[in-house]
């Protein structure tokens, strides 16, 4: 009989890794369940830098994917760098449309930010890469994930893919304010485009003096519906 033992403790702790894989499935979202299992955007550039909390790498590879020619270096004196690091999320803002570009605020949960990244694009996030006790804002971009992994893909300071699990991204995320946007051309409608949130998008983008960007906004909304 003693050599059934260890077997059998074989079976019990394989019995148990099973549930525990099976549990982390279940824990997953049926939004983010029926996304594609793995997506990379290749395509997205990457600035390595951890000056200025990351804004200027990251807002010049999303240009840069949209077809600005730009560098980071260009976007610091635009951005009011150095000083302005406390307004770095306003100011982004409004230097993307200045060039053009439609902000479009995506909703504070992940599935919402992976459905974007599987429809081919980039989402721009502000995450803590300390802890809430001792917070160090960064910003990023959310160019992949893994759905079997449960990790996201990050081009982020020092690094072109920085992974990171889904409870960790959701909570940095989280505690740095929930805050992530989409650079759109105002002919490129988001995944699932929320019509209120488009039009207040390109009503933002009129007042910035880009009226006609603002209107072929309006417009390739209509002719979707």
């Amino acid at each position: 009989m003693l050599p059934l033992i260890p077997s059998f403790r074989s079976l019990v702790l394989a019995t148990a890794c099973l549930a525990t894989l099976a549990g982390c499935a279940s824990d997953v979202s049926p939004r983010i369940r029926s996304l594609p299992e793995r997506v990379e955007l290749n395509s997205v550039p990457f600035y390595r830098g951890e000056m200025y909390q990351g804004a200027p790498q990251s807002l010049a590879a999303l240009l840069t994917f949209q077809g600005t020619v730009i560098t980071p270096g260009l976007l610091e004196k635009p951005l009011h760098l150095p000083g302005g690091e406390a307004d770095l999320q306003q100011n982004m803002q409004t230097l993307v449309r200045q060039y053009g570009f439609v902000v479009y605020p995506l909703r504070a949960q992940l599935p919402a930010l992976l459905e974007q990244v599987a429809a081919g694009y980039p989402v721009l996030v502000r995450y803590n890469a300390g802890t809430p006790f001792w917070p160090e804002l960064r910003y990023g971009i959310l160019a992949g994930y893994n759905r079997q992994k449960q990790t996201v893909l990050l081009r982020s300071g020092m690094n072109r893919r920085e992974t990171m699990s889904f409870g960790a991204f959701e909570s940095d995320y989280q505690n740095a304010g929930a805050w992530a946007v989409l650079v759109q051309r105002p002919t490129q409608l988001p995944a699932n485009v929320d019509a209120q949130r488009w039009l207040k998008a390109a009503q933002e983008l009129a007042g910035a003096g880009q009226e006609q960007a603002a209107a072929r906004a309006t417009q390739t909304l209509n002719a979707a519906h």
